[in-house]
């Protein structure tokens, strides 16, 4: 199984699939190929993607700002890029993938 995500030399690069309007948000396990990413914003002037940015600053505890969506702003598969040490991110990435083998 390939990871969903990708070392480079300004941090990582992570692919998701969000779902919005959850009941609550959360982030873990796999989808396909991606991580799934849980948000109770609606898919509705970029509010969804804000909090997917919000919730992966969270989770990998960066500041905000070092969350760029880099590709599909419209849709629910989207790829992430977070600046930061690669090594470091990119094990905090890999325990958010834990050992969820399905492929919802």
């Amino acid at each position: 199984m390939a990871l969903p995500f990708r070392a480079t030399s300004q941090g990582i690069i992570v692919e998701v699939w969000v779902a919005p309007r959850a009941s609550r948000d959360s982030i873990g396990g796999l989808h396909g190929e991606r991580i799934k990413v849980a948000v109770s914003a609606p898919p509705v002037d970029g509010e969804a993607n804000d909090a997917v940015r919000a919730a992966f600053a969270k989770a990998l505890g960066v500041p905000k700002g070092k969350v760029e969506l880099i590709h599909g702003e419209i849709g629910r598969q989207k790829t992430l890029s977070v600046s930061g040490d690669p090594g470091l991110l990119s094990a905090k990435a890999k325990a958010l993938v834990g050992n969820d083998n399905s492929r919802s």
